[in-house]
Order: structure tokens, then C-alpha cells, then sequence
């Protein structure tokens, strides 16, 4: 929000396409960094990167409070906010054995992006349509997967020693982080009012 009422901060990030584009790879660049390295790393840095991703993540995701009214966004936030709530708490409770779900998922999210990618040439509206709710639905289901997953690890404590502990809690919050901000921009390419 800080950024979409800051016209010098739009202006860079949304002056030029390759701006924008390379705080959008930065952005996937400190993601996959952060998860594959984020045990060899100090605390400090993966703190560091994982504060810089949000705070990155805010600049780049200023554009929403430029396309959508402020209205739709709320009214959006909160059902997102909500199904992510009821999800995370199915996840948590279930009895059900959500493992099986990680790599159907993983084939989901990557078939998403494909057609998401395709779609950037073809413009068809259909698709877009179609790949948000597909998305809605991937990542409603990722939301209860990636809980229920924590929770797991958290009762077998896999995890040894405090900074062992806190790395592992700093790629919970990514994961869940991430499934929440792909939930609420899925949910907001269906729901939300344009400018």
C-alpha cells in the first residue's frame, strides 16, 4: 500500500518493463536461494533474505492497488484470508494422510505456469479465466498440504538445535506465505473490480 501512494517508487518500478521484470526474477531468484540453501546459510542472512523477499514481494505486488479498487482488494483479502484460515485448520486436525498430495501438486503448479506463460502470447481471456480458478484451487489445496506438512515436522522434531529450529520455521512462513499471496492474486484475477 506504501508503495502504490509513492510516485517516485511507481515510477521506477513501473517507469520501465525491465524494471519490473527484474524485480519479478529477483524475486523468484531469492525464493529458490532461500529454499535450497536456507540450512547452509547463517540465521542472520536467511532472516535478511527472507525480510528483503517480503519487502520486494510488497514493491512488486504494488501494482494491485493500481489495477483494482480498493474495495475489491479488501472484500478479496478477506475471503482469501478466510479460506486460508479453514484450510490451514483442516490441514492442522485432519486425520487424513495429505502426503500424497505434494507431488500431484507439484505437477499442478508447474502445468499452471506453462499455461500461464502460453497464455502471455495468446491473451485469451478464457484462459486466464481458467487458469485462476485452476490456481485458486492449487493453492487452496497447497495451503492444507504445506500445514499439515509443518505440523509433521514439528511433532517428529526433525529439526536439532535453535538456529536448526528458527531456519526451519523461516521456510514454513515462506511456504505458507507464498501459497497465501498466489491464493489471494488467483482469487483477485476472478473477483476483483478494475480501475
Amino acid at each position: 500500500m506504501f508503495a502504490s501512494t509513492s510516485p517516485e517508487l511507481i515510477n521506477f518500478v513501473f517507469g520501465t518493463r525491465f524494471v519490473f521484470m527484474g524485480l519479478i526474477i529477483l524475486e523468484l531468484v531469492i525464493v529458490g536461494f532461500l529454499s535450497a540453501r536456507i540450512f547452509d546459510w547463517s540465521l542472520g542472512k536467511v532472516q535478511a533474505a527472507f525480510v528483503g523477499y517480503a519487502v520486494l514481494n510488497g514493491v512488486t505486488l504494488s501494482c494491485v492497488f493500481l489495477a483494482y479498487t480498493s474495495a475489491s482488494i479488501a472484500s478479496t483479502f478477506f475471503v482469501t484470508a478466510g479460506t486460508f484460515g479453514v484450510m490451514s485448520l483442516f490441514g492442522y486436525f485432519t486425520k487424513a494422510d495429505l502426503s500424497g498430495w505434494g507431488k500431484l501438486l507439484s505437477m499442478a503448479v508447474i502445468g499452471l505456469v506453462i499455461a500461464m506463460v502460453v497464455n502471455i502470447f495468446l491473451n485469451n481471456s478464457v484462459l486466464e479465466i481458467v487458469t485462476s480458478f485452476i490456481g485458486v484451487l492449487i493453492f487452496t489445496a497447497l495451503t492444507a498440504y504445506d500445514t499439515q506438512k509443518l505440523k509433521q515436522l514439528a511433532l517428529l522434531g526433525v529439526t536439532e538445535g535453535e538456529e536448526t529450529s528458527n531456519k526451519a520455521s523461516i521456510l514454513g512462513a515462506l511456504t505458507l506465505y507464498l501459497d497465501f499471496v498466489n491464493l489471494f492474486l488467483f482469487l483477485l484475477r476472478i473477483f476483483g473490480r478494475r480501475r
